[in-house]
C-alpha cells in the first residue's frame, strides 16, 4: 500500500485523498521542467491536473513565479491546497477545483505543465476518481492541446508527460495546433528496458529540437548520474 505522504527536502506531499500518488516518473518530469524554466518573478505558470500538487511544488521550489493549479477532483484539490498551505511558497500557489475546460480566467501563462490522464482504451477500475486521474475520459489529449493553446502566451512553453506509446501521436496532434517540439526526453527504468515515458516540451515559436534518453537506475540498481543530478535538490537521500 502506498504511503499516505512523501517527504522531500523542502516540502511534504500528503496523498491519502488522491487517486494518483507520487511516482518516480512524475518526480523526474517536475525536476526536468523546473531545471529548464528560466524566468522572472512576474511569470505565470499553470499546472493542469495537479493532483497532489507535486509538480507545482517542485517548480515553486526552483522558480520565483506565480503558479495556478487546476484539479477537477474535489478531494484531490483539497489535498493539493493543504500541501500548498504547508509549503514555504504558499503565497505563490493557488489551486482551482474546476474542469480546465470550464476554467474562467483572463490570464495568459508563460508556462503550462501537465501530467494528464493518458490511458485511452485501457481497462478501467470501479473507482471514478482513479479513472478520471488515469484515463482520458475527463480530458482528452486533443482537449488538453486546445485549452493550452487558448491559455498560453504567444512566446510561451508547454510541457507534458506521456506514456511512450502516445508520444508520436501527441507530437503530430501538437503540430496541427501550431506547437513546435523543442525537447523530447525518453525515460527508461534501466538500460535494458525500453522507454516507458516521454517528456515533451513545446514552444509556440519555431525551436531547435533536442532529444535525450534518461535512465532512472544503472546496472547496480542505483539512481543514474543524470537522474541524481536532476533530483538532488528534492530527494532526501541524494
Amino acid at each position: 500500500m502506498p504511503n499516505n505522504y512523501f517527504k522531500f527536502k523542502q516540502f511534504t506531499i500528503q496523498q491519502e485523498h488522491c487517486a494518483m500518488k507520487v511516482c518516480t516518473d512524475a518526480c523526474l518530469f517536475g525536476a526536468y521542467v523546473a531545471d529548464q524554466v528560466k524566468t522572472k518573478s512576474s511569470a505565470k505558470i499553470l499546472d493542469i491536473g495537479t493532483g497532489t500538487g507535486l509538480l507545482s511544488l517542485m517548480l515553486a521550489q526552483r522558480v520565483p513565479a506565480l503558479i495556478d493549479a487546476i484539479e477537477i477532483d474535489e478531494a484531490a484539490s483539497l489535498q493539493a491546497n493543504k500541501n500548498f498551505e504547508q509549503s514555504p511558497w504558499k503565497e505563490r500557489l493557488t489551486v482551482f477545483n474546476t474542469d480546465v475546460l470550464q476554467f474562467d480566467t483572463d490570464k495568459n501563462y508563460d508556462y503550462i505543465i501537465s501530467n494528464p490522464p493518458f490511458f485511452e482504451k485501457d481497462l478501467k477500475s470501479n473507482d471514478n476518481s482513479k479513472n478520471n486521474a488515469k484515463h482520458d475520459t475527463s480530458l482528452t489529449l486533443e482537449q488538453l492541446l486546445s485549452v493550452t493553446k487558448s491559455l498560453l502566451k504567444e512566446d510561451g512553453t508547454f510541457a507534458v508527460l506521456l506514456p511512450c506509446h502516445r508520444v508520436e501521436e501527441f507530437i503530430s496532434m501538437a503540430s496541427t495546433n501550431d506547437f513546435h517540439l523543442s525537447k523530447k526526453i525518453l525515460v527508461k527504468q534501466t538500460e535494458k528496458h525500453d522507454p516507458f515515458r516521454g517528456i515533451l516540451i513545446f514552444s509556440r515559436l519555431q525551436a531547435v529540437q533536442y532529444e535525450e534518453t534518461i535512465v532512472i537506475k544503472n546496472i547496480e540498481e542505483k539512481y543514474s548520474t543524470r537522474f541524481a543530478e536532476l533530483l538532488k535538490d528534492y530527494y532526501l537521500y541524494l
